[in-house]
C-alpha cells in the first residue's frame, strides 16, 4: 500500500492511501472529533478545517489527494495551552449553544482572520455563510468573530 505525508495541527503524518474522506481520517484514525459530520454534502459546514490556510469541506474530500498539505483542525488553534483569541472569544461571548456547527464556524472565522486582520461586519458574514447554525447564536458569533479580530490587532506589532 502507498504512503503519503501531510502536516495535521504542526506534525507530520504518514498515512496509507485509501478511498475515504480527511474527516473519516480525522476522526475514527487520528481521534481528532472536533470536526463533525453534519450533511456529507457540503451544505452545512460542521466538518470545516483548513488546508493550507484555505477553508475545506473535510466531509467529501479524500484524503489521499492531501500529500503534502498542511490540515489544520480545531484542536491545532491553542498554542502552548493556551486558548486562540477566536476560542476565548467565542467563549466570553457565549457565542454557542449546543456547539455542534461552532468548531467548522471557528475554522472558518480563523481564515478569515489570517488574511482579513481587521474584517468589517460584512466581511464576517459572508466567511461565515457556508455554516448552518440552528441555535440562532448568529449574532453572538459574529460579534465573536469582531472581538477576536479587536484583541488580536491590539496584539499585533
Amino acid at each position: 500500500m502507498t504512503t503519503f505525508s501531510l502536516r495535521i495541527n504542526g506534525h507530520a503524518t504518514e498515512l496509507a492511501a485509501s478511498n475515504r474522506t480527511l474527516l473519516d481520517v480525522l476522526r475514527n484514525d487520528l481521534g481528532l472529533t472536533a470536526a463533525r459530520f453534519g450533511c456529507g454534502e457540503e451544505q452545512c459546514g460542521a466538518c470545516m478545517v483548513l488546508v493550507d490556510g484555505q477553508p475545506a469541506y473535510a466531509c467529501t474530500q479524500p484524503v489521499d489527494t492531501l500529500g503534502g498539505h498542511c490540515i489544520t483542525t480545531l484542536e491545532g488553534l491553542a498554542i502552548d495551552g493556551r486558548l486562540h483569541p477566536l476560542q476565548q472569544a467565542f467563549i466570553d461571548e457565549q457565542a454557542g449553544q449546543c456547539g455542534y456547527c461552532l468548531s467548522g464556524i471557528l475554522m472558518s472565522a480563523k481564515a478569515l482572520l489570517d488574511r482579513t486582520p481587521r474584517p468589517t461586519r460584512a466581511d464576517v458574514i459572508a466567511a461565515l455563510e457556508p455554516h448552518l447554525c440552528r441555535c440562532g447564536a448568529h449574532v453572538r458569533v459574529i460579534r465573536a468573530v469582531e472581538r477576536a479580530a479587536a484583541a488580536m490587532a491590539e496584539r499585533a506589532p
